[in-house]
């Protein structure tokens, strides 16, 4: 199924703003330039792109919120449903479903009071995908997005152990779970960034810094640009100038730490 939302990204943004924008939310890269491509290796932060499961969760997470109101089966039902019809309009593409079973089984997680189930969810929904479609593990985006996601989860679990009170504590902690989320993200890929583009970036902890925190904002503000400039083209003008915003900033700061003399090596 071809998604619906790719051209309307690509009508609103120019290059690379708009295949950036495609692969964070779809994992589409095939439009995006082949020097920015290399400025994410270069800079080790092409996890960016491989859906590693967070778009579903900020999904989940906004839309659980926003029903809580309902209640706890009420807005797990809402959420399951939504995580399906957006699979539907997206396409089913390995990484997306892999996302979506990953959401869905923490949300029956927390449903039964288990919110520790992150990491089985990922491992389920692994072995669920490998035995449909074995192949699938040489594949490039769901091995980024498998070992990201693992990363991801392993820093959250220590995360939850270290959670600060006051304003300033609550800052140095921001900033410190930041780069401990980055990090785990960047060392569980760093083996098959090695093994398939037989380069390592020195410069990835600092980039990570620099744009982690922008890729919230750019996955609400294109999901929101791509869903209602898909019903009505003329209503997504104003999301897109926003989210190009942080998008620009994201692609700069790519570029500009890729020149930087020995960034990366080579072997």
């Amino acid at each position: 199924m071809i998604n619906p939302f790719i051209p309307v990204v690509n009508s609103y943004l120019p290059e690379p703003q708009a295949s950036l924008l495609n692969g964070i939310l779809f994992g589409v890269r095939s439009s995006m330039p082949g020097s920015f491509y290399n400025a994410l290796i270069a800079t080790g932060v092409l996890h960016i792109i491989a859906l590693s499961g967070m778009n579903i969760t900020i999904l989940t997470n906004l839309t659980a919120r926003m029903t809580l109101w309902l209640g706890r089966k009420a807005s797990s039902i809402i959420t399951m449903c939504l995580i399906v019809s957006f699979v539907l309009f997206v396409g089913a593409s390995p990484t997306i479903v892999r996302a979506a079973m990953m959401g869905s089984l923490s949300l029956i997680a927390v449903y039964f009071g288990r919110q520790n189930w992150g990491l089985l969810s990922l491992i389920l929904s692994g072995i669920l995908m490998l035995l449909r479609n074995f192949s699938l593990i040489k594949d490039l985006s769901f091995q980024l997005s498998f070992l990201s996601t693992l990363g991801i989860i392993l820093a959250n679990k220590r995360v939850e152990r270290q959670r600060k009170n006051g304003l300033f504590k609550q800052l140095i902690f921001f900033l410190k779970t930041n780069l401990l989320i980055t990090l785990s993200a960047q060392i569980f890929t760093l083996p098959v960034i090695l093994y398939r583009f037989h380069r390592i970036s020195l410069i990835s902890p600092l980039t990570n810094i620099m744009i982690e925190w922008v890729i919230q904002p750019v996955m609400v503000l294109g999901f929101i640009t791509a869903i209602i400039g898909w019903v009505w083209w003329p209503l997504g003008i104003l999301p897109a100038w926003f989210v190009w915003v942080p998008l620009t900033y994201l692609i700069k700061a790519v570029e500009i730490l890729a020149r930087v003399p020995g960034a990366s090596i080579s072997f």
